[in-house]
């Protein structure tokens, strides 16, 4: 960087923040200890919540619920391929009114970080990118590339603009105190050589002119240009994070990871309360000031918003469960670790602070204060066995990897490994069962014919691209006729099914940590033409990773075997191709739609793949959370009141034989008192006849009684 760009943006940061305390109104400035707003340095605990993953009827009671917590900022991220579904048309209605969600936060008296990305990640389809930009001539992604330069800086522009128009920045007396712009970019940015470090300084060059009156900053990127902060991402930070890139910049913790996402075939990942308060606890001992768990509240993946492989339920080991309800001990144990640390907070920001040895695996941070307040931090990082320690001629005893607080420096009274909160476990209650013949009416599909597909190549497309997000579904259809076959099939997409003259034959899969998959299907042919189809199905697009518009997906390789000398290869052969299926087209899931196609009776055939189903039910009373339980079913989606409530994939089984989720969330805000309509399309072969409606509920453990927790 040039000395005279790094002045001209540290100038306009202090122009702005001056500006605004001319005004009278709130303004955003740091140091090397913290954030300072108002002229005062905050210690902030944030917690991520995601407008689109829950329903604006959920906002309130979420943060709500984020605030008794001792939450002090709501962190989000912008979703681009909600909000610019095509080029220079916006939608910010309903789940994606992002306004309506920041000033409902600001409403209940809390800050707000809004990570602009562009690019998000976030276990996200296309990491948040609108599927049109793949086809902008020249583009290449996060690059110093000018048309993607030109696409991001619009879309960023327009929102600052928006959050200008409505008052929103702290600058203008509203909420928002952070942006973020790119996200984890040091990733990839070596894949770009000299690019990489060029796009970086665009990018916060882009960011910082369009004069917020607050800081940006940029998640694990050591390489942020002045004035942008960077920020640590992951689980242990007190222990990874090299700390800011400047003495002038305050230590911060974008992303705490409370759990993990959870992807199909795989189980839950399970992080204690005691570990988070650990790390929480550590790295305030080393100076940090800023964290955010992500997620506070994961909520669900509506729709077809996942990226690849990942499950409909997002980040339900939360503090704050998919539904919303406490996750105890968690919830309860990270409400008391944030008391005791802003009981403390003046010392901590305005102390000095120093730290030793007090054993061979442990350690104290003490901060002492001129008017004589001292908090001192106890670290055992034993995680085997209970420690005696010396501290200030006092002997203190701390458990198997724990940090002890002592907010006056004599008296421990809170240890990160002690947990007072009682744990509570979640329950199902069973409302309705839909195992009646007569509930149900069905449609199913019709296999595509080679000669009814006016879409033809004389090779294998590439399933995104010839899809354009617009559906899951990509059917294949070559002309054959061969003895002695067997179908081979190599696959780059997530999902292949095959069928032999409309008969369903065999499905295969990939997995998130399998890019690639092949099957060897013994198949019957009939005398003359056979009509062979295959069905490519993607399970949400990539999210992550450098040159994420060159990815590949979908059939690489297509034969059949006819006899042991001869191998018929359709590779590069005249295929017919239908996007999506005739259901999807027709939106047979919408009221309006629905005599678009003929219903049937359930019938007792085998063939039961591609087969949608239609029933009504009525709202369970109370206001307590709803899920489906689709664990009868196999693979595909569902709707209520034509909103998707997400995929399913009961029958990719974890190591331990379980299915990754089996209860589907539905807001009460989809439905009506009575006549709610449900539309199920299944892929494989599930029974409808056991599918159940359940509302959800807490107790505490070894307590008959249930837990209290607030209406959504």
């Amino acid at each position: 960087m040039k000395v005279g760009e790094m002045v001209w943006w540290w100038w306009i940061y202090i122009a702005v923040a001056v500006q605004a305390s001319i005004k009278g109104e709130d303004y955003v400035t740091y140091d090397g200890r913290s954030l300072i707003i108002n002229g005062q340095r905050k210690l902030l605990f944030s917690g991520s919540i995601h407008y689109p993953r829950s329903t604006p009827q959920m906002w309130s009671s979420l943060i709500g619920k984020a605030k008794e917590g001792g939450v002090d900022v709501i962190q989000t991220y912008v979703f681009w391929n909600l909000h610019e579904p095509q080029p220079g048309q916006y939608d910010f209605s309903g789940r994606y009114d992002l306004v309506k969600f920041i000033k409902e936060i600001q409403a209940q008296g809390l800050y707000v970080c809004l990570r602009i990305g562009p690019f998000i990640e976030s276990e996200w389809t296309y990491g948040g990118f609108p599927f049109w930009l793949h086809d902008v001539p020249g583009i290449v992604y996060r690059t110093d590339n000018e048309p993607f330069k030109f696409y991001m800086q619009n879309f960023t522009t327009k929102i600052v603009n928006l959050m200008k128009s409505e008052g929103l920045y702290a600058s203008q007396g509203g909420p928002i105190i952070l942006s973020q712009i790119e996200n984890e970019y040091q990733n990839v940015e070596a894949a770009f050589h000299e690019k990489g470090p060029i796009y970086v300084k665009w990018a916060a060059k882009m960011g910082v002119e369009l004069e917020t009156g607050v800081p940006w900053v940029m998640c694990k990127q050591t390489d942020a240009p002045d004035p942008v902060i960077n920020t640590c991402n992951g689980m242990r930070c007190g222990e990874t994070f090299g700390g800011p890139n400047s003495p002038n910049k305050p230590s911060m913790w974008t992303e705490n990871w409370t759990s993990f996402y959870q992807v199909y075939g795989g189980e839950p990942y399970i992080r204690s309360a005691e570990d988070i308060a650990f790390h929480v606890a550590l790295f305030i001992a080393k100076k940090g000031s800023y964290i955010n768990y992500y997620m506070y509240h994961g909520g669900t993946n509506f729709g077809r918003t996942t990226s690849a492989y990942v499950i409909t339920s997002y980040y339900d080991q939360a503090p704050l469960d998919e539904y919303g309800l406490l996750r105890q001990p968690k919830w309860g144990h990270l409400k008391e670790l944030h008391i005791m640390i802003k009981n403390c907070s003046t010392p901590l920001l305005q102390g000095v602070q120093s730290n030793f040895s007090i054993g061979p695996l442990q350690q104290a941070y003490v901060f002492k204060e001129g008017t004589g307040a001292c908090v001192a931090f106890l670290v055992n990082n034993d995680a085997t066995k209970n420690v005696t320690v010396q501290f200030q001629n006092n002997s203190f005893e701390l458990l198997p990897k724990s940090i002890g607080i002592l907010p006056d420096c004599q008296n421990m009274v809170f240890n990160t490994a002690k947990v007072t909160t009682k744990p509570n476990k979640r329950i199902t209650t069973l409302t309705k069962m839909f195992n009646e013949v007569d509930m149900w009416k069905e449609f199913k599909e019709d296999i595509p014919n080679f000669l009814d597909n006016s879409l033809r190549s004389n090779s294998l497309l590439e399933h995104m691209n010839t899809t354009q997000d617009k559906s899951d579904y990509l059917c294949f259809q070559p002309n054959s006729t061969c003895p002695q076959p067997v179908l081979h099939v190599e696959s780059l997409g997530h999902v292949v099914h095959a069928y032999i003259n409309t008969i369903f034959i065999e499905a295969g899969h990939g997995s998130h940590d399998t890019k690639g998959f092949s099957m060897d299907i013994p198949i019957t042919l009939i005398d003359g033409i056979n009509n062979v189809s295959i069905l490519s199905v993607m399970v949400g697009l990539p999210d992550s990773g450098a040159f994420l518009e060159s990815r590949y997906a979908g059939l690489t390789k297509v034969t059949i075997q006819c006899s042991e000398s001869y191998i018929y290869d359709f590779t590069n052969y005249t295929w017919g191709y239908q996007i999506g299926l005739e259901g999807e087209k027709l939106q047979v899931f919408k009221e309006q739609s629905l005599e678009e196609v003929e219903w049937s009776e359930i019938d007792d055939s085998t063939n039961k793949s591609l087969t949608w189903y239609k029933t009504t039910f009525d709202a369970p009373i109370g206001d307590e959370p709803i899920a489906l339980n689709m664990s009868s079913m196999q693979k595909g989606a569902v709707w209520v009141n034509e909103q998707s409530i997400g995929r399913y994939w009961v029958s990719f089984l974890t190591s331990k034989g379980n299915p990754s989720q089996t209860l589907y969330h539905v807001p009460r805000s989809f439905l009506n008192p009575t006549g709610n309509l449900l539309v199920v399309l299944e892929e494989l072969n599930g029974d409808p006849l056991q599918i159940s409606l359940n509302t959800i509920s807490l107790v505490n453990v070894n307590s008959p009684f249930s837990y209290h927790h607030l209406p959504q």
